[in-house]
C-alpha cells in the first residue's frame, strides 16, 4: 500500500554495488528498513545525500507490514539543514545523537510524542546559533521521558549524588561506580529543571560536562538493552574540547 509519512535517518549501509539500506524512524510505522536501489549511481532518481544522520524526509513509501525492508517511491527533505551538514560540532552531534537513537528505538510502531520531540529537536540545533555545547546534554536528559526513564529530580544539599542505577538522588556516594559526583549532580539537577531556552546559558565546566555525557549514556545503557557502547562518544568529546 503506498503511503506517506515523515522521517528522520539514523543509520544507512551500502547493499551490493549502487544500493543502500537506510534505517529511518517515521512518524507513522515507527522504525523501518528501506532498500534504495541505484543511488550510488550517476542517474540516481534519489541522491545518497538525503541520508545523512539526522536528516528529515518526507516520504511517499510502499509499506507492508511484517516486511524487513521496505521500499520508497519518493522523498525529499522535508526541512532543508542550514547549519548542520557544515558545521564541525554540529554534524558530529548528529552523528552522536543519530547513532544514540539507532540503538534505542527498536519499536515497528508509531510514537507521535516522541517523533514530535525528536523532529523539533533536530530543527532546533540547525538554527541554534549558541549553547550547542550544552545541547546533547539537555536532548538525552529529556529524551528520557519519552522513553519511559526520565529521572527522578529530587536533588537537595542532602541528596546531591545522582545514582544512575535508582534513577535519582541520594544523600550517601553509593557503593557502587554508577554516580555523579557532586557537582555534576547539582548541573545535572539544573539540566532536568531548565527549559530549553535556560539551558543554553547554563556555564558547565568542561570536566563536568564530559563526565555528565559519559554518565548520560552510562544511565541509557544500564536503562535500555539496545545500547552496549556508543562508537562516535570519543569523537563527540575531542570535538568539543
Amino acid at each position: 500500500m503506498l503511503q506517506k509519512t515523515q522521517g528522520i535517518v539514523l543509520n544507512h549501509i551500502k547493499y551490493g554495488e549502487s544500493s543502500i539500506i537506510v534505517t529511518i524512524y517515521t512518524e507513522v510505522f515507527g522504525r523501518q528498513a528501506y532498500i534504495i536501489n541505484g543511488v550510488r549511481g550517476k542517474k540516481a532518481k534519489i541522491k545518497a545525500n538525503l541520508f545523512q544522520p539526522l536528516f528529515l524526509l518526507d516520504m511517499e513509501v510502499y509499506h507492508k507490514p511484517k516486511r524487513e525492508l521496505q521500499r520508497v517511491k519518493e522523498l525529499q527533505n522535508a526541512f532543508i539543514f542550514s547549519s548542520i551538514p557544515y558545521d564541525l560540532k554540529k554534524s558530529t552531534l548528529a552523528i552522536f545523537i543519530a547513532e544514540v537513537l539507532y540503538k534505542t528505538i527498536q519499536e515497528h510502531e508509531p510514537n507521535s510524542g516522541l517523533f514530535k520531540y525528536l523532529f523539533s529537536s533536530i530543527q532546533m540545533l540547525d538554527v541554534k546559533e549558541k549553547g550547542t555545547s550544552n545541547f546533547h546534554i539537555y536532548f538525552l536528559t529529556h529524551l528520557t521521558k519519552q522513553l519511559g526513564f526520565f529521572p527522578d529530580n529530587n536533588y537537595s544539599e542532602n541528596y546531591c549524588y545522582f545514582d544512575l542505577k535508582a534513577g535519582q538522588f541520594v544523600q550517601l556516594k553509593p557503593m557502587h561506580f554508577s554516580f555523579l559526583d557532586k557537582a555534576s549532580s547539582k548541573a545535572f539537577s539544573n539540566m532536568l529543571e531548565y527549559s530549553e531556552e535556560q539551558h543554553q546559558d547554563l556555564e558547565i565546566d568542561y570536566k563536568v560536562r564530559i563526565q555528565l555525557l559519559e554518565k548520560l549514556v552510562e544511565y541509557y545503557m544500564l536503562h535500555n538493552e539496545g545500547i552496549k557502547s556508543i562508537k562516535s562518544l570519543e569523537v563527540l568529546k575531542e570535538v568539543f574540547h
